[in-house]
């Protein structure tokens, strides 16, 4: 028999051998690029969800009756919404724990459902906001919110029936991604460079309005359910220690994202409405589509303005839920994990799961006021953060070893930053409801 000859590696183009080291090169950047695919997705899924349908609004009120008063503030959450992100990355990696079992854990039963408390709250305001918002961007096509409603929850609940947390990522992603539509009409509603400028020196505090509106801004960056998302993903993800530098840069990268959207909308609806009739109050998505029709033209307001926020609002709506099904089967002790189809062991966790959905869907049937809704439920958010970065903060502190632990500036920064976003929603309670 002859021998067969040796396989030999041709550059691509002229089919002369490839040197080793290209070869090898070459090897590494695929290493790296699937390593980088295994370890991405649930700082970005979950940031993405941030930018859910109420804050679209939220960010759109901003702008429409405040300019760009509001610009500044949404900067300055960034550093806050990734560090406080970045400690459920190393609570989750590092123990193994959700965020729910570690507050059982280390403070008792009646804490952990404290937590649970906090968390319905916000998850049950959220998923009505998203469902509204799939209600609102049905209307703007002609679509009855009785059709497009139940339709998107079917597709939610089957989505989570799929025996992965990566497939379900890589669709929640997906979805995510549509938000992403709105970064033109930033630059399409043309800005005004010198009133942007002085906007972002503007911050009228004194006046309740303004006041209300950060609160909500606020409540619409950091949520309750996003530390039980993130703590529960990179564990249903398989994440280990080695993953960290990598999950953080994710988590970075969507955090600019996040508040990059938030950004975009404020600023068209300054260049807009607020230039034209600062103070008006958009009710309807139909509306927000119909301030920037003059800009983009009404066909492609429409699809932007409905892409936006049918992206946000779906994406929103998954990690809601699966937050909302992972942190209540956390606090009582329930198996969960996506990685498991529906058994007996885990029907608790899926039925959670997929009553979450119907109940945001029947409240929004029932009809609901989206911007009056909305901003209420971001301003209750605002309420929750003393809960949510406490917990944060002293889970940090007690429940890593100590070579995981946040030190010297780091440390001094980021509970800096942390307290005084308590202190600020401590005082924009008493504030916000007129006491």
């Amino acid at each position: 028999m002859g021998q067969i000859p040796p396989v030999i590696e041709r550059a691509p183009g002229d089919g002369r051998p490839a040197p080793v080291g290209s070869v090898r090169r070459d090897a590494r950047r695929r290493l790296w690029r699937i390593g980088l695919l295994a370890v991405w997705g649930p700082g970005l899924i979950v940031m993405l969800a941030d930018t859910d349908a109420g804050s679209f609004v939220t960010a759109a009120q901003s702008g429409s009756r405040f300019g760009y008063a509001l610009v500044l503030p949404q900067l300055a959450l960034i550093p806050v919404l990734y560090l406080a992100q970045e400690m459920t990355i190393r609570l989750g990696v590092v123990t193994g724990k959700g965020h729910g079992q570690l507050i059982r854990e280390r403070f008792g039963a009646g804490w952990a459902y404290v937590s649970a408390g906090t968390l319905a709250a916000s998850a049950v305001g959220a998923l009505v906001t998203e469902f509204a918002g799939v209600a609102g961007v049905g209307e703007l096509f002609g679509v009855s919110r009785w059709v497009i409603v139940p339709t998107a929850t079917v597709a939610l609940i089957a989505v989570a029936f799929m025996r992965s947390y990566r497939r379900v990522e890589r669709v929640g992603l997906a979805v995510g991604l549509a938000e992403l539509a709105f970064l033109p009409v930033m630059f399409l509603a043309h800005p005004a460079p010198r009133a942007l400028v002085a906007g972002l020196g503007s911050l009228p505090l004194g006046r309740h309005g303004y006041l209300t509106l950060l609160a909500a801004n606020v409540g619409a960056v950091i949520m309750p359910w996003m530390v039980f998302y993130q703590q529960g993903a990179v564990i249903d993800k398989g994440l280990s220690i080695e993953d960290l530098p990598r999950e953080r840069r994710d988590t970075a990268v969507g955090s600019v994202i996040t508040q990059v959207v938030m950004v975009a909308v404020v600023v068209a609806m300054a260049a807009t409405v607020y230039r034209t009739h600062p103070g008006a109050t958009l009710a309807t998505v139909a509306q927000i589509a119909g301030a920037l029709s003059r800009s983009l033209g009404r066909g492609t307001a429409r699809i932007l303005v409905g892409a936006s926020i049918l992206g946000a609002a779906m994406v929103a709506a998954l990690v809601v839920s699966l937050a909302g099904a992972w942190g209540m089967s956390e606090v009582l002790g329930w198996r969960h994990s996506l990685n498991e189809g529906p058994s007996r062991t885990n029907a608790r966790f899926y039925a959670t799961y997929v009553l979450a959905h119907v109940l945001g869907a029947v409240l929004v049937l029932a009809s609901v006021d989206l911007v009056g809704l909305t901003v209420e439920v971001e301003v209750m958010n605002a309420f929750l953060l003393p809960v949510v970065l406490g917990f944060l903060l002293v889970l940090e502190a007690r429940a890593l070893p100590p070579e995981h632990r946040m030190r010297g500036s780091r440390r001094a920064i980021a509970t800096t930053l942390c307290v005084a976003v308590i202190a600020f929603g401590l005082y924009l309670i008493p504030v916000t409801l007129g006491l």
